[in-house]
């Protein structure tokens, strides 16, 4: 066997279903020296895509451009080669024979049956879809199945934010008597902006709440532990963790992450409301979040833009009329509510719509971000202008996107790649508040 037949066994075919693509629209330059295959029927449904004004018609077209460039390097359907020594080839090819009858005039199964025809042609085939049951149908019929991983993090893994310490008393002593604390622990290196819950060895129950600064090397007090926004008090560690992050002006990314009922909403609001409404740090609080399931757009609901919206904000609609409420100012709540949003210091939106804005000077919340892809987060946290201030929060639990899980998300993924990063401050929720009830279903259901 000569060299190149020899290279050309070794060489592996990955076969990208269309979720791949819009997960990631240069996935297929992800796939080392091997040859990439696109079967023709996921050209089809980019073409069905390409028409919508969301984020998925827009990086269907960019999957598209992609392909066009391609074609100045040979024909697609012979194979072009990528920068990374691999091949590209559309196939045409979809006759496969197999003891099931799939319906053919499905483009999934189209899909599915081009990889089969590429391995009984000999081909090294591995499928890569982010569809579980086309994974589930193409490891019936014998094919090698994989997610796509390239934006994939551990999730069990995920950082956390702040860690517990046990240290000698002398040091809790000394943080409490000089406000400070020069931290060197080798075998407790600390992220910028992380916190520590640090206990006495020998008597746990005295502690020292604090917050890692990189460039001064010490862990440094709460500065706003004795903050209340628009009324409303810390009821664990981890909630006045997150409001240190929220007010604190140096922090310019924020994610929260947790399980329903940790107030994450609530205090993003709550925070996002002292530092634009009382103290005119920004210029507006702005709120965000997917329209679920995400990718439809909101044209299907009657009204205006505003009603139609309205379908869908109502948990921040209810946080907000609760925080007015709490705050005590003896005014009529809808009526304070609504003056927020005349005078433009708040305004809601949903995610389709804020491509190619700048949003300078802006306290930003994106709720429900864990059902945002890795490529739709990097949208987003790009429209952040001068002094803007991202807040992100999601439960990676309560996933609706049907090609995204706890460890391929935007928001883990964010976390994943931001962490040790000095502008950026994450914590990881995991005591929710709500009630009783809501803490027993969010755990046992």
């Amino acid at each position: 066997m000569s060299t190149t037949a020899a290279e050309a066994c070794k060489r592996k075919t990955f076969v990208l279903d269309t979720n791949v693509l819009l997960h990631d629209t240069d996935a297929m330059y992800n796939f080392a020296d091997n040859k990439v295959s696109v079967p023709m029927a996921v050209i089809e449904e980019l073409d069905n895509f390409k028409k919508l004004a969301d984020e998925r018609g827009r990086m269907a077209r960019q999957i598209s451009r992609n392909l066009d460039g391609l074609r100045k390097h040979g024909k697609l359907s012979e194979g072009v080669p990528l920068k990374n020594g691999g091949v590209l080839k559309i196939e045409l090819e979809h006759n496969a024979k197999i003891a099931y009858d799939f319906e053919s005039s499905k483009k999934d199964n189209r899909i599915l049956l081009t990889a089969v025809a590429l391995q009984q042609k000999g081909e090294n085939v591995i499928f890569i879809s982010k569809d579980i049951n086309l994974r589930i149908k193409a490891e019936a019929v014998g094919l090698l199945v994989q997610d796509y991983e390239k934006s994939k993090v551990k999730f069990d893994e995920l950082y956390t934010g702040w860690r517990t310490i046990e240290v000698d008393v002398e040091l809790i002593n000394k943080f409490y008597a000089d406000k400070k604390l020069k931290w060197n622990d080798k075998d407790n290196l600390l992220m910028p902006n992380e916190f520590v819950l640090m206990k006495n060895k020998v008597n746990p129950s005295q502690s020292a709440l604090g917050k890692y600064v990189k460039k001064t090397g010490e862990i440094m007090p709460l500065f706003h532990q004795e903050a209340h926004p628009w009324g409303l008090s810390p009821l664990n560690i981890e909630q006045k963790f997150a409001l240190e992050l929220l007010l604190c002006d140096d922090v310019n990314l924020v994610t929260l992450v947790g399980i329903a009922g940790t107030g994450k909403t609530l205090l993003s609001i709550a925070c996002g409301l002292q530092k634009t409404v009382d103290e005119h740090m920004y210029r507006r609080l702005f709120i965000c979040r997917p329209i679920i399931p995400l990718g439809r757009d909101i044209g299907f609901l009657p009204g205006t833009k505003e009603e139609k919206l309205g379908q869908w904000m109502g948990a921040i609609q209810d946080n907000l009329e609760f925080l007015i409420d709490r705050k005590g100012d003896n005014e009529n709540v809808e009526e304070k509510t609504q003056y927020l949003f005349e005078t433009g210091k708040i305004e809601i939106e949903a995610l389709t719509y804020i491509r190619g804005r700048s949003l300078p000077k802006q306290y930003i919340i994106v709720d429900d971000a864990q059902n945002l892809t890795p490529h739709e987060t990097k949208a987003i946290i790009s429209r952040a202008g001068e002094n803007t201030k991202v807040i992100l929060t999601g439960d990676p639990y309560q996933i609706d996107n049907p090609y995204l899980d706890a460890s391929s998300n935007g928001l883990t993924y964010l976390v994943e790649r931001f962490k040790g990063q000095e502008v950026f401050g994450q914590i990881m929720f995991s005591k929710s508040e709500r009630s009783v009830l809501a803490g027993l279903a969010a755990e046992l259901l």
